[in-house]
């Protein structure tokens, strides 16, 4: 957007409150959708306010007795910004141009912070531990609560409109507002004093790159395929899924035993394909594949006449979990991605036959549940002339490849939540430039197969968004992953514990960040562990670190985390902080501590409490490093203050 600061004074008396809402009759809006009434905005920087105007017109803003002047460009967009502010309100935030007025009330200045990511930061309120009292209790005026809404798009939109609403806090707004969130904001109201505005925009089972823009991801290189199908379907869906077609059908003919062995062809003997219901997640109706993550092909034949196949059909399947490539008589019919999508796949006529055909459908799951779970009564076979043939038994299926056997595969780019960059245009972009403190952000799991590169993505991801805020100094705060899974018996390459450890490194390398230890907080049985208030404590806990006296920034978090790992004649020292005041609970010892050679060859060791150190004393001189708290749900017990774990870790010994 173009504007033109031509004017500001300095910061006067408390305006009075107003109108809700003043303008013209039959114009629009000044200001843009993200200002309304109850809003927060930033303290100690200059704010950003925009919107849209006749174009050329002069467009008037004022806070109280501040006011600045702005011009509208050609398009109608005026942007203008008033001088740095301190935490206070209620104000009336006003703008003019021509005979048109709009006015917002209640308007405070404070803190902002938005918090993003995956179920875990959509995870409400109502959903958490004491959820009836918590909401009961939910009277703080200061707190603004704005929740985005889910939006996905394949491009930003061209028109500016809302995605949420400013609301102050009571037991009706915070109900479904997300937890985390919620309960950071409301500690750090309880030792800062000042307004507090949170607006979250999570989607839950949603990857990183989905919530990155279009230019960060092409910096980071290797998505060019799924951006330029992106760019094809934002003009034309037809050519996007035509373009992305060929691309999945390359990635199942180079990579899938199945396709390889013409697992979707009739020709195909399935007498030893073994029967599957025709719902329910793989994981908990088949033993075998209690625990499979992969490829497995599913069948069944179905008979028709010949009246009955002349015609087209429509195949619909029900959801997928996640992917699915799906074939009739040998004929490519359809293929999606996500996991609670409906397949519905157009059959063009000539593609039935008289007798026997074939229905066959390739489903690779990369995570949780999988296979065509939906409902058997939803899987049929409408004919042209309205009747359905039943798809709700009789299936087959064989395993093609476990996961680890497979590259990672082409996730498409369009569908929300597992595509790329459609959550930040339809989540992120419209909020604009909108004045931040900073970023709490509760994401990963959905990324766990990939977490070498989420140490690019995740410092992209905080480049992108400070540039999108205008905020080089926004606060990044991260809730590292929380426990989850099976407990381990021996040393494991845990894929949790390897994101974890992304997280850690990439925590550690700014500044500005802080990282949530949530690995004693979780649930191994539940991905969605409901005590968020702890993660919103620790959450706040790394806000005020970040905000504290000492510049520059202490680069310590509050959960103890080692500063060196070195080798000496009694052992391994793990060397923690004066400050980290270290304790081991339930036990005279700490536990969770492997030291590991050569091919990640680990095992399990005793650790000794000396001082600030961590001592191994079992170390032996082929041992090449040390592993803290790693698996998908360890068992730890090293403490520092505030009743927080250290940090798991992976580290080189020196």
């Amino acid at each position: 957007m173009r504007s033109f600061l031509l004017a500001a004074v300095a910061m006067g008396v408390l305006a009075t409150a107003a109108p809700a809402l003043a303008q013209t009759p039959a114009t629009a809006p000044l200001f843009d959708a993200m200002f309304q009434d109850h809003a927060v905005l930033q303290r100690g920087r200059p704010v950003n306010v925009w919107g849209r105007a006749a174009p050329g017109a002069a467009v008037s803003v004022s806070l109280g007795q501040t006011q600045v002047q702005a011009t509208a460009g050609p398009d109608g967009a005026w942007r203008a910004a008033l001088p740095t502010l301190t935490a206070g309100g209620p104000y009336v935030l006003t703008a003019q141009s021509g005979g048109a007025t709009q006015t917002l009330s209640d308007v405070m200045v404070g803190d902002v912070w938005l918090c993003s990511g995956q179920s875990n930061m959509e995870f409400a309120v109502r959903q958490a531990t004491n959820a009836d009292s918590e909401i009961a209790n939910a009277n703080d005026a200061k707190i603004r609560l704005f929740l985005v809404g889910r939006s996905s798009l394949p491009a930003p939109s061209s028109t500016p409109h809302s995605v949420g609403q400013w609301r102050t806090t009571s037991p009706q707004s915070v109900r479904d507002f997300s937890a985390a969130c919620y309960f950071m904001g409301r500690d750090l109201r309880r030792t800062e004093d000042v307004p507090v505005g949170l607006i979250a925009a999570s989607w839950g089972g949603s990857i990183i790159e989905d919530w990155l823009s279009r230019d960060a991801m092409e910096k980071l290189g290797g998505h060019q395929e799924a951006l330029n199908a992106l760019d094809a379907y934002a003009r034309d869906p037809s050519q996007g899924d035509a373009i992305w077609r060929q691309v999945t059908q390359v990635w199942w003919t180079a990579n899938d035993p199945g396709t390889k062995q013409g697992w979707h062809l009739p020709r195909t003997n399935d007498a030893d394909w073994a029967p599957i219901p025709a719902e329910g997640f793989w994981e908990s109706t088949v033993p075998g594949l209690a625990t499979f993550d992969g490829i497995v092909w599913l069948r069944k034949d179905v008979e028709l006449t010949a009246a009955q196949a002349r015609h087209a059909a429509t195949l619909e399947l029900g959801p997928v979990d996640d992917a699915d490539v799906t074939w009739v008589n040998g004929e490519y019919v359809g293929g999606q991605q996500g996991w609670d999508t409906p397949r519905t796949y157009a059959i063009p006529a000539g593609t039935l036959k008289a007798g026997r055909n074939l229905i066959a459908v390739g489903v690779l799951d990369t995570n949780g549940g999988g296979g065509a779970w939906g409902p058997a009564a939803n899987k049929r076979l409408v004919l042209a002339d309205g009747t359905a043939v039943a798809l709700s038994s009789g299936w087959r299926h064989r395993v093609a490849a476990p996961l680890g056997d497979l590259p990672n595969p082409p996730r498409t780019p369009w569908i929300g939540g597992s595509g790329t960059t459609t959550l930040y245009n339809g989540m992120i972009a419209p909020l604009g430039a909108y004045g931040l403190k900073g970023m709490a952000w509760y994401q990963g799991e959905s990324n766990i197969g990939d977490y070498v590169g989420y140490r690019r993505l995740l410092p992209a991801l905080f480049a992108d968004w400070r540039a999108r805020f205008e905020n080089p100094e926004m606060r990044m705060l991260v809730v590292q992953l929380a426990n989850f899974g099976p407990a381990a018996v021996q040393p494991t390459n845990s894929s949790w514990a390897a994101l974890r450890e992304s997280q850690r490194t990439v925590v550690n390398a700014d500044p500005l960040a802080g990282l949530a230890v949530a690995i004693d907080i979780g649930d191994r049985y539940d991905i969605h562990p409901t005590n968020k208030l702890e993660v919103g404590r620790r959450l706040a806990l790394e806000a005020r670190r970040l905000d504290g006296p000492a510049q520059p920034v202490s680069p310590q978090p509050v959960s103890p985390q080692p500063i060196a790992v070195t080798r000496a004649a009694d052992g391994v020292h793990i060397r923690y902080a004066a400050s980290a005041r270290l304790v081991a609970y339930g036990s005279n010892r700490p536990v969770g501590f492997e030291l590991c050679g050569a091919a990640d060859a680990c095992r399990f060791v005793d650790a000794a409490l000396a001082g600030n150190d961590v001592v191994l004393a079992s170390a032996m001189a082929t041992d090449l490093k040390v592993r803290f708290c790693w698996a998908d749900s360890p068992v730890c017990n090293l403490y520092g203050p505030a009743g927080l774990p250290a940090v798991p870790f992976e580290a080189e010994i020196r």
